[in-house]
């Protein structure tokens, strides 16, 4: 039996690691044709019978892309809209989830049903009112009014996260610091907010990458003057047909600003997905 024992585990540890492997593979193969077709010459990207591997190497489809239409507007755009909703949902999440785990208040328990309630209406069922509540406002066509939209989807998912990691900080230390004299907004400035700081760089890459991803919605509260990243990539495509090769091109450019957040966070994002499994 003890013989055995080894010989099993050494299966077993293979076993994981095939499928590691596959998982791997099927989630990074989207990745690597998106580079690969970015990177081939235009008339192999539309061949019928593509090859696996690249055949030639060419940066023209990135001028390509560059010179179908403006990058560097949406881009901005697409920034200022991102780091907005990150900011301002961390920030009233950050408050709201305070008040939800430490207080007792009338209500309580209905705000918070109605945050999970929120969370399950489709967002395509929302376009009509959002955007007749935003032409009423003025709002219409204007990066504040799709700020607001991406507050209203990403708030309710802030909220309910950063409770979480609220809840899994003691109390006592907070009434610990108060007893030596700290007020209450310094006790949780000094004890509370250094321990969320890992659940909230998790919470805002989760912001960011939504909004920054987010098409339906920028597609129809913005005109082409005003359109986003995501929006842009649409210019690819005209009445003689996709061009693909610049798409790829362009959708590459896109996703450098969150691989550069990612290699950013990468520790604090690891330890705000790992630190509410743990009490205590």
């Amino acid at each position: 039996m003890s013989a055995l024992a080894p010989e099993a585990r050494r299966r077993s540890r293979l076993g994981w690691n095939l499928l590691g492997l596959l998982v791997f593979l099927t989630a990074g193969f989207p990745v690597y044709w998106m580079l690969n077709t970015a990177l081939k010459p235009a008339k192999d990207a539309i061949d019928p019978d593509p090859s696996l591997l690249p055949t030639g190497i060419t940066l023209d489809n990135f001028s390509r892309a560059l010179d179908i239409a403006d990058f560097w507007g949406p881009v901005a755009r697409s920034l200022v809209v991102s780091l907005s909703v990150v900011a301002i949902g961390v920030v009233v999440g950050m408050l709201a989830a305070l008040a939800i785990s430490r207080f007792a208040f009338r209500g309580r328990k209905i705000v918070i049903v109605g945050i999970l309630a929120v969370q399950m209406v489709p967002l395509v069922a929302m376009i009509i009112p959002v955007f007749l509540l935003l032409n009423d406002l003025k709002q219409y066509d204007r990066l504040t009014g799709l700020i607001i939209t991406y507050l209203t989807f990403i708030l309710p998912f802030t909220v309910w996260t950063l409770r979480g990691f609220i809840v899994n900080i003691p109390k006592e230390l907070e009434e610990a610091a108060m007893v030596d004299g700290c007020s209450r907004t310094s006790a949780f400035l000094r004890v509370v907010f250094p321990l969320l700081a890992p659940g909230m760089v998790a919470t805002s890459v989760y912001g960011f990458i939504q909004a920054w991803n987010e098409y339906l919605y920028a597609l129809m509260l913005l005109s082409q003057k005003h359109q986003t990243a995501t929006v842009w990539l649409g210019n690819f495509t005209t009445k003689h047909g996709t061009e693909y090769a610049p798409m790829m091109a362009g959708s590459t450019m896109m996703a450098v600003p969150i691989v550069v957040l990612f290699l950013l966070v990468q520790r604090k994002m690891a330890a705000g997905l790992t630190a509410g499994a743990v009490k205590g």
